[in-house]
């Protein structure tokens, strides 16, 4: 299978400058397989609503559930129209709720998780109110 790979300009930019640096970089690209997403963990302020903040950890040991938002999806190629098409059933950029302990934590950035669909608890709308 011949796969394209598809770079962010941020991607991009990185590899520009660490090809010129004298310290090089590693850019990974996470393709999630089977019935997967990616997901980076929203970090909660420790801040109530009330205005008072909390100790470190006391917000985390409350929850138990996280909010994220889904940065990759599975893809298979389309042999009609030789693009990748979505096969998660999840929208890419979506605001998802996931169990606490859901998925597997990614070795090199703890905000990543690669989540299997059927632990998405709900795909969360978010509304600005005036």
């Amino acid at each position: 299978m011949n796969e394209k790979m598809l770079l962010s300009e941020r991607e991009k930019e990185i590899l520009r400058t660490s090809n010129t640096s004298k310290d090089r970089r590693t850019v990974r690209r996470l393709n999630p397989l089977g019935m997967r997403v990616v997901v980076r963990v929203r970090k909660e302020s420790n801040q109530t609503e009330a205005g008072l903040y909390l100790p470190e950890g006391s917000r985390d040991s409350m929850d138990e559930s996280l909010l994220g938002e889904v940065i990759e999806v599975a893809s298979a190629m389309d042999e009609d129209t030789s693009e990748e098409a979505n096969v998660s059933g999840v929208p890419l950029g979506a605001t998802v709720l996931i169990p606490k302990k859901a998925g597997t934590r990614v070795p090199w950035d703890d905000d990543l998780r690669v989540v299997e669909t059927k632990e998405i608890l709900a795909i969360v709308q978010e509304i600005e109110v005036i």
